[in-house]
């Protein structure tokens, strides 16, 4: 950081710190998530300002001691990241077992040192931090889709009694690679005829975009006797 600054170097701080922003914010947007194009430019723009400022009160700081208080002037960009921790938790949210947001919290924390590196006059370490993290953001993103991951699905199926035994949507679930690890079946005799739904959870191992049932279950669905099947992942 040096020591003074000018105002072009402050212009051309700011000019690469909301380039970045709108980088990371395109990403976020695109993807509909909560803390979109404009929140990801005004938390780099904010963190890049404290910088600044920061540098310009730099000049200020180790005059003697009885010419006024001196000045420790890095609490402020300490103050902005311990303020991130907050924001980015805000932005994680979980469902059940579904944890979502996690992204969009690591994305503000990049941008809020990102921010503070061109406002501070690191431009090359800003510069190569953006390149590297719109990088995973956009280029790991599309690897992470090809990893195969343990995934877990719920089977709702009802049929009326003389519809597919327990046993043989058993026999099915296995041959397709699932594993059962959790079994629920209920019972209806109150009305003619009598009907059963069954209910069990299942784990495989799969891409994550992969988001289509078995195509042993859409064979299984179009058995008369089946009213309702039901594939949630």
């Amino acid at each position: 950081m040096p020591l003074t600054v000018e105002w072009h170097d402050v212009a051309l701080r700011l000019t690469l710190t909301v380039a970045a922003g709108l980088l990371f914010g395109v990403n976020r947007s695109e993807r509909g998530r909560a803390a979109g194009l404009v929140t990801i430019v005004l938390v780099c723009l904010a963190a890049s300002v404290s910088m600044i400022q920061v540098n310009l009160l730099l000049s200020m700081a180790g005059k003697a001691i009885d010419s006024f208080v001196v000045l420790d002037l890095m609490r402020l960009p300490l103050g902005i990241l311990t303020g991130m921790g907050f924001i980015g938790a805000g932005a994680v949210l979980r469902r059940g077992e579904m944890i979502r947001g996690v992204t969009t919290a690591a994305t503000l924390w990049i941008v809020t040192v990102i921010g503070l590196c061109f406002g501070g006059g690191q431009l090359a370490l800003g510069v190569a931090a953006s390149a590297l993290g719109l990088l995973a953001l956009w280029g790991l993103k599309k690897v992470e889709a090809r990893i195969s991951q343990d995934r877990n699905a719920t089977l709702i199926l009802r049929s009326v009694e003389d519809g597919p035994t327990e046993e043989e949507v058993r026999v099915q679930l296995l041959a397709t690679g699932c594993r059962i690890t959790s079994w629920d079946v209920t019972y209806q005799r109150t009305e003619a005829p009598s009907r059963r739904t069954l209910r069990c959870e299942v784990e495989w191992h799969g891409a994550h975009s992969d988001l289509q049932p078995p195509a042993a279950l859409q064979q299984l669905a179009r058995q008369p006797n089946v009213q309702m099947l039901r594939w949630k992942t």
